[in-house]
């Protein structure tokens, strides 16, 4: 009996994380992928934020609708803003490849930058969902978390690596579990920087 209702629990909880992938690419693709990724992101990382906390009593959907709206023009901004920096940190990597020389000392300092970025990319979303900050300070904690979190930024890392290597063996879990799993591993990872930094500060 006691493991019937283990099944029945796993089982329901699969549905809800299934549920909510699919709501996200839905979401997603109804922002034609440019405008909707953020903020449908954000939304996901809303709903298993609340789930870590043990918030049960909420319907997905409409949850994940509210802050889908609310945050839609905010997030976008984050979203333009990401994008600019991300596409001339390719362009200047490309360029380096290709004038290789005298220019080659910048290389170092460009991946430097990268990988900063990259990692401030990962914290963003906990961030932002955890906090109440102003615009440009969420990007800031975002990179300041990374760094002084090293365990939980390779974890979070290395999440992202076994995940690409689990959806090249089995490409179907993609429209089912990849983001949600995804959401719920960074925030579970991230809410332990979170309460590390919080007990240095004095907060309980």
């Amino acid at each position: 009996m006691v493991s019937w209702d283990k099944f029945n629990t796993i089982a329901l909880w699969m549905l809800k994380v299934g549920y909510l992938n699919l709501i996200w690419i839905l979401f997603t693709s109804i922002g034609a992928v440019v405008f909707g990724f953020f903020p449908a992101t954000g939304a996901m990382f809303s709903i298993v934020r609340k789930w870590v906390k043990q918030e049960r009593d909420f319907r997905i959907f409409p949850a994940f609708w509210k802050i889908y709206k609310k945050e839609f023009f905010k997030l976008n901004g984050y979203a333009v803003l990401f994008t600019i920096v991300g596409y001339v940190l390719f362009y200047d990597l490309t360029f380096l490849q290709i004038n290789s020389g005298k220019l080659s000392f910048l290389f170092p300092v460009l991946v430097l930058i990268l990988i900063a970025y990259v990692i401030t990319l990962l914290f963003f979303f906990p961030v932002y969902i955890h906090f109440d900050l102003k615009f440009f300070q969420y990007i800031k904690q975002a990179f300041l978390i990374a760094v002084t979190s090293p365990i939980e930024t390779l974890s979070i890392a290395l999440s992202f690596a076994a995940l690409y290597f689990i959806v090249t063996l089995i490409p179907g879990i993609i429209p089912l579990f990849t983001g949600s799993v995804l959401t719920f591993v960074i925030t579970w990872i991230s809410n332990r920087a979170f309460k590390r930094i919080e007990i240095r500060k004095g907060i309980s």
